[in-house]
């Protein structure tokens, strides 16, 4: 047995991968896979990758990017589809793989299931309420259409819309069907919405298909963009039995792309009829009320007194107001000229007035002139007065007595020199807040203590 097995052939890591991809490669060549897709991913450089299984197994996928842009549907975790394609293996994780070259959905019951799943979703977000549908404009500028620009579809937006009522046309091409269909729509929603000069209204239109030919109109990143667009947005794909999620989160749905022109358009010719029905009714009902307003103003004028006979009375009342004016006038005059006669006779007393005010006038003025120097006067004689009053008070022998000095009161006056002082007089030193009596001795004074005053008989006693 040791021997056996140091006969075996001895392969490397990539000898053992090489042969064992051949032989799957070999022997299994093209196969179709019927399974569920789980763990997708997209990756950056364009390729799919992702898992198929069932209730046992499970089969490592890939698909390459020019595949993946030719697929009719967006591939997701939880559809079950059908793959065709070659089973090879991965050296790189010792695993083996279908390489799918061509996959479809395992027939309408799965699209139908997933379909139902989105639906559901989005209707619990409130992306199908009806308060957030917007209204159509009656009369838009310009309609933004978005749509393969080949086909039947453009074509026939365009021819309805010059028979009904020729607006500008904004078209955004795109695919409508297959993998890159659902962004570049979505993409043409928010470009629209981002526009300076936005279209008044957008229709998203293409014709009719299978399921999986209207798939890109059931991808979330499709419903979103149209759920948030600011710019009224109707609906238009498929026929009228086709039914897309975009119907259902857009402002209006039409059956087919014409019937959106005819539902963003109002016909012009019936315009211009009803302009011009509602132009005659206008004038109609303008001339009625003219006519209405002339029967009243005949008969208000029915009961109107006739001017002639107004002008009559007027003027008999002239010709009575110029008699009465004739006799009058000359009374008039003769007054005003014994009038005129009073006032020249007392003009000679109304100048002696005159001159007395002025008088009056003269000596107010000089009485004035008089009053002011004579304040003036007085108020110079109350300074000098003040000077004078403030000079004497400083030569008051008081200020001396406030500088420190003393003044000696003697029996014969006040005593200036030390010679005429006599032992044992009695004196008084009057200071600048009292006095006090002393007592000459010898060559000195002797305060003496002032007698206090006796104090009065009676009840009331003494202030000091």
């Amino acid at each position: 047995m040791e021997e056996l097995r140091r006969n075996i052939h001895e392969y490397t890591v990539s000898e053992i991968s090489g042969a064992l991809k051949r032989t799957v490669e070999e022997t299994y060549g093209y196969v179709r896979v019927r399974g569920e897709i789980i763990g997708s991913k997209h990756h950056s450089s364009g390729h799919l990758y992702m898992s198929l299984k069932d209730e046992g197994a499970v089969l490592a996928a890939v698909c390459w990017r020019g595949v993946v842009g030719k697929l009719a549907f967006r591939p997701e975790d939880g559809l079950e589809v059908v793959a065709t394609g070659r089973i090879t293996t991965f050296p790189g994780q010792s695993k083996y793989q279908i390489v799918i070259e061509q996959m479809e959905p395992a027939g309408v019951g799965a699209l139908m299931a997933l379909l139902e799943k989105r639906k559901a979703m989005f209707a619990a977000e409130g992306l199908f309420a009806p308060e957030r549908k917007k209204p159509i404009p009656f009369l838009p500028a310009t309609i933004g259409v978005i749509t393969s620009p080949t086909g039947a579809v453009i074509r026939d937006i365009l021819h309805r819309v010059r028979d009904r009522f020729p607006v500008h046309v904004l078209v955004w091409p795109v695919a409508v069907q297959g993998e890159a269909a659902a962004g570049q729509v979505a993409e043409a929603i928010r470009g629209f919405n981002a526009m300076k000069d936005r279209p008044d209204v957008l229709i998203v239109a293409r014709g009719g298909g299978s399921m999986e030919d209207l798939w890109a109109f059931n991808e979330e990143i499709v419903v979103r963009a149209a759920a948030a667009s600011e710019i009224p947005l109707i609906s238009a794909v498929g026929h009228e039995t086709d039914t897309t999620l975009i119907d259902f989160v857009s402002d209006r749905r039409a059956p087919t792309p014409t019937a959106a022109a005819e539902m963003a358009l109002p016909v012009r010719a019936e315009l211009q009829a009803a302009a011009f029905e509602l132009k005659s009714r206008a004038f109609n009902a303008v001339m009625r009320r003219l006519e209405r307003s002339e029967e009243f103003v005949r008969a208000l004028s029915r009961g109107l007194i006739s001017p002639k006979h107004m002008l009559e009375t007027m003027a008999q009342r002239l010709d009575d107001a110029s008699e009465r004016l004739t006799t009058s006038l000359p009374k008039y005059i003769e007054a005003k000229q014994q009038t005129l006669r009073l006032f020249a006779s007392g003009l000679k007393l109304t100048r002696l007035s005159e001159r007395m005010e002025e008088w009056q006038k003269k000596l107010a003025d000089i009485r004035l002139r008089l009053s002011a120097q004579l304040e003036a006067t007085l108020s110079d004689k109350a300074k000098q007065v003040t000077n004078l009053s403030r000079l004497l008070d400083s030569f008051h022998y008081k200020r001396v007595l406030e500088r420190g000095f003393v003044l000696v009161h003697g029996a014969s006056g006040v005593l200036t020199t030390a010679s005429a002082v006599k032992s044992g007089e009695h004196m008084e030193l009057e200071f600048k807040d009292g006095k006090r009596a002393v007592r000459a001795e010898g060559s000195s004074v002797a305060v003496m203590k002032r007698a206090k005053p006796k104090t009065p008989s009676g009840d009331q006693g003494s202030l000091l």
